[in-house]
């Protein structure tokens, strides 16, 4: 079914499946459910509200918070009245949110509780357009602009008694090429940029993503990446509300682990960050174990390996491997898949890259990875693996209303529907973005495979050039190297130098039981990372990444850093992308050192 707008969408979901649970969050210790009917209401309420204060088409209102229902409901009342939603990270810095507040226009901000409307108040003197702000939860709250989430809908019920009509007018005003959403790139380099996207931009990607991947409304989502990223915007919301499929609202990051045992999800989308943690932990649990349960792991292992090459070539199982892979499954990848809740038919990766490795460890133990690519300019999805075509270290094929072709410099270009409207305000970064044949130049480098698949080297400002002249991509010896359990992040140096270098964040976890067996002071982890014992472990970590580089790629030597790139300092997106430059500027003494 083709529709005109997202709110269209939402509504015509609400009317197929009222009685179906939509929604799901966690209150008092218990996941509460709320259905497709009651979630209308509530969204027709809060559009109402908002009219009724004025928003209409044109007008940009912020949503500033962590993932709720409110949050999601909002998103929908804004797109009902015409209006575009600017969303900001709950992470971010009270600056930056000013800016995006002050970059849109808005001049109402849906904000989540105190700790991010105390944020807005710390700049409350640089905020130039907000004059109301609606708080989800305004508890120990006392403003003269303040109103109430439970106010914005009394005052909207009170509004459609007034204008029965009012939300089907809406409706029938808005169109594919009205602008619904602005996704503030998370600024690796400069101030950020309003990525304006249209209702068209978006609808024909979910259109595209739904003729790729299987989604139903059986489907059970477990939602914990920022809906203010496109991503989980696409896949975690839009997409998944189009299908009418639930969506839990895990409590935090840090909940993820227990949410999936208690929501039991059938889809999930996640960065790497995530499954190279699950896969580290696996890891270091295999070597705690006997001979006798490594030996077991890695028959296992190596029985899931062949079955998914018969997947890949959609071949069926001969008898003999079934059965091996059933054993397999009893014996060992029954824990994992119980791990991430028993019920996941394949997990969707992006944001970022996902190490060759990771995905063929989870997909031979039964839990195929989808990876992805594309960027918050194309809405975002541009190619993508299928359930009957994946290979790993590739991301995928196009999407069936997608173009693309690699330029001449090897950077990948793509053009079609779901390429942004151009960035707000900003009509010289849109023509440098888009060039005037509509190819969006998406400043990643990347070649086809003999398959047809799409690999992505790395970003093309990243390329590091040695002072031998050699190209190096960071990107692949960066995922090399945090495949170990040993380590959590990494960035690759070596632009105009004689050799690459890399600055290494150890895992606290790994490095603290290692020196807990071999006798050593725990109370100091900063210390710890200047133990040579504890250099020798990583160094034997390098070395084995060393070894499948050529020699121009590989790391001469390394700092260990000891705590880890965060957002609050500034050194990671709210993706969690490391910033490379503000990294090297922080560190740039002890780089000069390795050097000299």
């Amino acid at each position: 079914m083709s529709h005109n707008s997202l709110a269209a969408m939402f509504f015509d979901t609400a009317e197929k499946y009222p009685s179906k649970t939509g929604m799901m969050y966690k209150s008092e210790g218990n996941w509460q459910e709320r259905n497709f009917s009651d979630m209308a209401v509530e969204v027709r309420q809060l559009a109402a509200g908002l009219a009724a204060m004025g928003v209409k088409k044109g007008h940009k209102v912020v949503i500033y918070g962590e993932n709720s229902v409110e949050w999601a409901l909002s998103d929908y009342a804004i797109l009902t009245c015409g209006a575009a939603t600017a969303a900001i990270y709950a992470t971010l810095l009270p600056e930056q949110a000013a800016y995006i507040c002050n970059d849109s226009g808005a001049d109402i901000a849906l904000v989540s509780n105190k700790i991010q409307f105390d944020k807005l108040m710390s700049v409350e003197k640089d905020l130039k357009s907000v004059k109301t702000y609606i708080l989800f939860d305004a508890t120990g709250i006392d403003h003269p602009n303040v109103m109430t989430y439970k106010a914005l809908r009394d005052k909207g019920s009170e509004h459609l008694k007034a204008n029965p009509g009012l939300i089907e007018q809406q409706l029938a005003s808005l169109t594919r090429n009205d602008l619904a959403i602005m996704i503030y790139t998370s600024g690796t380099t400069g101030e950020p940029k309003g990525v304006m996207l249209s209702h068209g931009n978006l609808l024909s990607n979910i259109e595209a993503g739904l003729r790729s991947l299987p989604v139903s409304e059986k489907d059970v989502f477990l939602s914990f990446l920022p809906l203010s990223h496109i991503f989980e915007r696409m896949v975690g919301h839009f997409l998944a509300n189009f299908r009418g499929a639930t969506i839990a609202y895990a409590q935090s990051i840090e909940a993820v682990p227990a949410n999936l045992l208690e929501i039991r999800p059938t889809l999930m989308a996640s960065v790497p960050r995530l499954f190279e943690k699950i896969y580290a932990k696996v890891l270091a649990g295999v070597e705690e174990g006997s001979a006798v349960k490594q030996k077991i792991f890695n028959w296992a292992v190596g029985v899931g390996r062949e079955v998914t090459t018969y997947r890949q070539n959609n071949r069926p199982l001969p008898g003999g491997l079934s059965f091996k892979y059933k054993l397999a499954t009893k014996l060992v990848f029954s824990k994992l898949q119980e791990r991430v809740g028993g019920n996941i038919r394949f997990f969707v990766s992006g944001g970022a890259p996902l190490a060759k490795e990771i995905g063929e460890f989870f997909t031979a133990a039964g839990l195929l990875i989808i990876e992805g690519y594309g960027l918050s300019e194309t809405s975002p999805v541009i190619t993508v693996n299928r359930l009957d075509k994946f290979k790993f270290g590739t991301v995928g094929i196009a999407l069936d209303n997608v173009e693309v072709k690699i330029a001449e410099d090897g950077e990948i270009l793509t053009r079609g529907p779901h390429v942004m409207l151009g960035y707000y305000n900003k009509p010289e970064d849109t023509k440098e973005a888009i060039d005037e044949e509509g190819w969006f130049h998406t400043g990643d480098i990347g070649i086809f495979d003999e398959d047809g698949m799409l690999k992505i080297t790395d970003r093309k400002k990243n390329i590091i050039v040695t002072a031998g002249g050699k190209n190096v991509a960071p990107q692949k010896v960066e995922n090399l190297l945090v495949t170990s359990k040993y380590i959590d992040q990494v960035l690759v140096i070596g632009d105009k130098r004689k050799f690459c270098s890399a600055l290494i964040v150890p895992s606290q976890e790994a490095v603290e039981k290692f020196a807990a067996e071999h006798g050593l002071d725990q109370s100091d982890f900063a210390k710890l990372c200047r133990e040579e014992s504890v250099r020798k472990v990583i160094q034997h970590e390098v070395d084995e990444a060393n070894a499948r580089l050529a020699s121009y790629e590989s790391i001469k030597k390394f700092i260990l850093v000891p705590r880890m790139f965060s957002i609050e300092t500034g050194e990671l997106t709210p993706s969690l992308k490391i910033k490379r430059k503000v990294v090297e500027s922080n560190y740039s003494g002890d780089i000069e050192a390795l050097y000299n």
